[in-house]
Parts: C-alpha cells; structure tokens; sequence
C-alpha cells in the first residue's frame, strides 16, 4: 500500500514535488480460450509486451551493428571514453525508440515507463550523484584504510585532465541512463504489472548481474556485487517513483570508479584515468581483476545504502497503489 502523503521536504530529498506512478491494471473486458494465453483483462500480457519490447531492442541494435559493425565490437580489455560513448548513446536511442513504439502500443508514455523528462537533471537526479560518489568513495577509502588500495599519483595534468574528465563525464551520464532505463525503466514497470515489484526487481537484478559476467576480468562475486547493486537501484525507483536518481547514482559509481580512482569497473580499465592507482593484498579483499565490485567491501556499503535510503526516502511511491498483478 502506498504511504499516506506528508507535507514538507525530507531532509534527504530534492524540492520537486510529489512523483505519480502508474495505478496497476485494473480488471476490463475478461478473455476466454487461447486469448487468455496472450491477453489479461485490459491488455496484452505482461510477459509478451517485455518480449515485444526487447525483440524490437535487438532487431534496432542488429540494423545498427549491420551499418557500423565497430559500434558492436568494443575492445574487449579495456574502456576507450569516445567509442563508448558513441555506443552507449546508440544503445540508449535504441532502448527510447523501443519504448517509444510500445508507448503507442499501450497508450503510455515515458513517465510512466520511469522516466519523467520535465525531471531530467533536476534534483533527484544530482541526489543521486551524490549518493553514488559518497558510496563509491567510501568502499575506496575502506579498501586504503586496510591497507589494500593506494591512490597514487596524477596520471594526467592540465588541459588533458580537465579535457578527459569531462568527456567520462558524458561517457557515464550516458551509461547510467542506458543501464537504468534498460533494465529499471520499460521493464521493472512492465513487469510489475505482471508479477509484481519485488519479484520484477528480483528477476531484472539477476539478469544486471548475469550479464556482467560477459566482460573480460568478471567473475561470480563481481557478478553477484552488480546484481545487488541492481537491486539497490530498483529499491530507489520503489522509493522515488523515478529513475533519475539512479541514473545519477550509477553514473557517479561507475565515473569515480573508472576516472577519479582509476581501478578496474566489472574487470574493464579504462584508458585516460586520472590517478596511477594500484592494489594489494588477497583478491577477495582487493576484488582482483574485477576491481573493487569484487572485494567483500562492497557489500557492506550496499547493506549501508540500503540502510540509509531507507530512512531518507522512507514514502512508498512506485507502484502508486498495489502490487498485486492483473488475473
């Protein structure tokens, strides 16, 4: 059940008014016969529109790698900033696109897929910022206090610095927004109409996991670390009814991870980082070649964030109503 509705700004939270959510499937017209396979009382079901939308996704990104075969094939070792870049804004049209087509399908819109745009970079999304640099900072500082991490010295200087820490800037604003609106936007929501909230959030933080184990360096505990992270992300949406502040949480991770300290993101190093850091110490302390998502450290921060959000987003916002899925 949604919490009633206070007056006044959490101490936590961004002045941007209340969020609305989509109201589960209410009960309509009953199908009878084979058409119940395919079809709850108001609409297609869940399951079917999630497949529609990622064989639309897929059928995109093939056209895609047909007309430009090197947006499909980055380096395998290691992060080039403006080939991912290049990448990640193709992926994200291609998953706005997709979205887009079912919206005319379903009658619905962005908003309700998650992502409002009249909140795009407004407050919640800069809370979000904060929250993944303080995180991502703290497991760094946890792993140097041990004796584990050392930061190093400047890599890069001058205009070269301020040039490369601006365009990992875009690079990951892009990557949260691609992740987030993949895996937490079009089908969190699809599939809490169908299953609802937490076993959606459950299935989709599985399969933000499982996919990491694609990259080069990745093993299980990093793999397991991504799909808690995942769900954590799905916890925010639960608690803001958006996805613009773990957009901006995944963005300032994944760019302090990457840039500022300069250690392995998911068993991937990315060329132009800013320190000449360096590790020491057992794997399952440092993370290994996996960076620090794969030290044990990390799950004491996620426990902490979720322990934290908890308390400064405490309203239920998403979904607004139930999370019992049609019949």
């Amino acid at each position: 059940m949604k919490a009633p509705e206070q007056r006044g700004l959490n101490a936590c939270s961004a002045p941007e008014g209340p969020e609305t959510a989509p109201s589960p499937v209410p009960q309509g017209k009953q199908h009878s016969g084979i058409s119940k396979i395919f079809l709850n009382p108001k609409e297609i079901r869940a399951g079917w529109r999630l497949l529609i939308f990622v064989a639309i996704y897929l059928f995109c990104l093939s056209l895609v790698n047909i007309a430009a075969p090197s947006f499909g094939h980055p380096n395998p070792h290691s992060l080039t900033a403006t080939p991912m870049l290049i990448r990640e804004a193709v992926a994200l049209a291609v998953a706005l696109f997709s979205a887009a087509v079912m919206g005319v399908i379903e009658r619905r819109s962005f908003a309700d897929y998650l992502l409002p745009w009249r909140f795009a970079f407004t407050g919640k999304f800069w809370w979000g910022v904060l929250w993944g640099w303080v995180a991502l900072t703290a497991l760094m500082v946890l792993l140097h206090l041990d004796g584990n991490f050392f930061f190093g010295r400047l890599a890069v200087t001058g205009w070269k610095a301020a040039g490369d820490a601006v365009l990992w800037a875009l690079v990951f604003v892009v990557v949260g927004l691609t992740e987030e609106f993949t895996f937490r936007g079009y089908a969190l929501y699809t599939l809490t109409t169908g299953m609802g909230f937490w076993p959606a959030a459950l299935v989709l933080s599985g399969a933000f996991g499982a996919v990491h184990l694609g990259n080069p360096g990745e093993d299980w505990i990093g793999a397991l670390a991504a799909a808690l992270i995942g769900f954590f992300f799905c916890f925010t949406v639960r608690r803001t009814g958006t996805l613009w502040l773990a957009a901006g949480l995944h963005a300032a991770w994944d760019y302090a991870e990457t840039f500022v300290y300069s250690v392995p993101n998911s068993g991937l190093v990315a060329r132009g980082h800013l320190l000449r850091s360096s590790f020491q110490g057992p794997a399952w302390l440092t993370g290994g070649s996996v960076g620090p998502e794969g030290s044990v450290f990390v799950f004491v921060v996620i426990a902490i964030l979720f322990l934290l959000f908890h308390f400064c987003y405490p309203r239920l916002r998403f979904p607004q109503a139930s999370d019992k899925p049609p019949v």
